[in-house]
């Protein structure tokens, strides 16, 4: 990774600051999207200890807001010489449906279209730095869930555990298209579950979400552990060609049926060009 540049969300915490620190170590420069400065301050000074010298820097957005993950987009693409992985992982549960200033439902909003959006400000600048990776955070959550494109709000009946599974399903989803939409161009898009972690994730949930959390957190697999498989995935040359798989582990896994509908994934991937164009 000496050289190259990765852009990561969802890297201040988990998951994502135990795989950018991990990157770093392997030489790579990392940029990263926060929403909160001081804890942008806190995972940029890890990478610096880390890994010093690099240049690691990292700017300041929303991404439950689609105008703000588009602006920060833009701002990357225009100021980096090249980006050689995107690390879409930036996730959230909510136990009571919320909706963002745009209208849009928060775990959709956060889960998916900020991957959507983001990835699609920084599509050219993937595709001049060619080979590079797109690796996206999924989950085995999605298994049992299916999307109902006539309320993909989730304003019928909510349920934040059945939202956060669509959204997630929604992930693989958008990674099997954009693989589709990126042959060719030496773009690659995989995504995987990283297993459930002891992070701060389901920390702001509300209900019942966050004490069950915290009351198990102890046993469940560290950060590091959550993270391996998201570094395999940007850094390792055996998949180096893999392109619209799903991975646990390392390994690919078929996801469920409803993932592996094409139709489905072209279908979301017109929904959400219409949904982020109607956000000027």
């Amino acid at each position: 990774m000496k050289g190259k540049i990765v852009v990561a969300t969802g890297a201040t915490s988990g998951v994502g600051e135990a795989a950018v620190v991990a990157l770093a170590r392997k030489g790579a420069r990392i940029v990263f999207v926060a929403r909160a400065p001081d804890r942008a301050r806190a995972t940029l000074a890890r990478l610096e200890r880390a890994a010093p010298g690099l240049g690691h820097a990292f700017h300041i957005a929303d991404l439950s807001s689609v105008a703000e993950t588009r602006g920060v987009g833009k701002v990357i693409a225009d100021s980096e010489p090249r980006i050689d992985v995107l690390v879409n992982n930036a996730g959230a549960m909510f136990a009571d449906r919320k909706v963002t200033a745009e209208g849009l439902e928060m775990t959709f909003a956060v889960n998916h279209m900020a991957y959507f959006v983001l990835t699609a400000a920084l599509e050219e600048r993937l595709k001049a730095s060619a080979p590079a990776r797109i690796v996206s955070t999924s989950s085995a959550a999605h298994a049992r869930a299916e999307l109902d494109f006539s309320d993909l709000q989730s304003a019928k009946g909510y349920s934040g555990w059945r939202t956060y599974s669509r959204s997630k399903l929604a992930n693989i989803l958008f990674t099997r298209e954009a693989a589709r939409r990126l042959a060719g161009f030496g773009v690659t898009a995989n995504c995987f579950h990283p297993g459930v972690i002891a992070s701060r994730f389901g920390s702001a949930s509300g209900g019942l979400t966050t004490p069950l959390l915290a009351l198990v957190r102890p046993l469940l697999a560290t950060p590091e552990q959550g993270a391996d498989t998201l570094v395999y995935l940007a850094s390792a040359p055996e998949v180096a060609s893999e392109t619209g798989a799903y991975f646990v582990k390392r390994r690919v896994v078929e996801p469920s049926a409803a993932a592996r509908d094409e139709s489905a994934a072209k279908t979301l991937w017109q929904a959400s060009e219409a949904l982020a164009g109607q956000v000027a």
